[in-house]
């Protein structure tokens, strides 16, 4: 997949500084578009500070609730009240107390399979969307929330797996994961996760520093060809930088 421009790192000092860029960035976002806002979620534990932070009175009255709907770049097919479940984290954490219900929309996990899944969920993306193809000129996103798995995924697209390899679909299933936790995923494809104004990767601790060196290095890792249609922001802490980095 080709870049249409090149990712921007931006270096944090820790854990908590990188929660309060990434809360002003998604509130940059939505700032910026007027009317409906679509944001993609994440899980892992990457964005746990972050939503965490968006619950809060400074950040939760600066979101116009009533347009933002959220969705998830992938999730564990598992039912949504296990603690496995991405969707069901980023609803105790801030969208249950926050969202209108029906502005949230997670991965069925209870489908029949999870190809099922993945194609029930292609389909309310396209029906939201208004739209069978992707449109650079029209992102499906205002903004795709990621993370950097310690084998270079992201989302649930493993190195080596079909799905980080497939261009027309929007979501497909994955049978079982690279990593623990070892359960079948749905996930978003890189079309579908590119199609946004803004994808904003999070990296944090000296447990990233390894796989965040082999990205850098452009190394055929998932993350390393993981680009939006739009901006690619990168925050990382000093941890999971490497010593040499002298970026931003």
């Amino acid at each position: 997949m080709a870049a249409t421009a090149p990712r921007t790192i931006i270096a944090v000092a820790d854990a908590a500084a990188m929660a309060t860029s990434a809360a002003e960035r998604v509130l940059a976002r939505i700032a910026a578009n007027s009317g409906r806002v679509v944001i993609c979620l994440t899980g892992g534990s990457s964005p746990k500070q972050l939503y965490e932070l968006l619950a809060t009175e400074p950040y939760a009255r600066r979101i116009p609730w009533d347009r933002v709907h959220w969705f998830i770049g992938d999730d564990r097919f598992v039912p949504a009240g296990d603690p496995l479940n991405n969707m069901g984290m980023a609803r105790r954490l801030f969208l249950d107390r926050l969202a209108p219900p029906d502005h949230i929309h997670p991965i069925d996990t209870i489908a029949a399979s999870p190809d099922d899944a993945a194609r029930r969920y292609e389909a309310e993306l396209k029906a939201f969307h208004g739209a069978d193809r992707l449109d650079p000129a029209q992102p499906l996103f205002d903004l795709v929330l990621l993370g950097i798995g310690p084998d270079g995924h992201i989302a649930s697209m493993f190195p080596g797996y079909p799905a980080s390899f497939e261009t027309e679909r929007w979501v497909v299933g994955v049978p079982k994961a690279n990593v623990d936790p070892f359960v079948p995923r749905v996930t978003l494809t890189f079309p579908a996760l590119a199609s946004c104004r803004e994808m904003l990767f999070e990296i944090s601790g000296a447990g990233k520093r390894a796989i965040l060196t082999r990205v850098l290095a452009s190394d055929d890792l998932p993350a390393s060809r993981a680009y939006s249609t739009g901006e690619t922001i990168w925050l990382a802490d000093r941890a999971a930088l490497p010593e040499d980095f002298g970026g931003r």
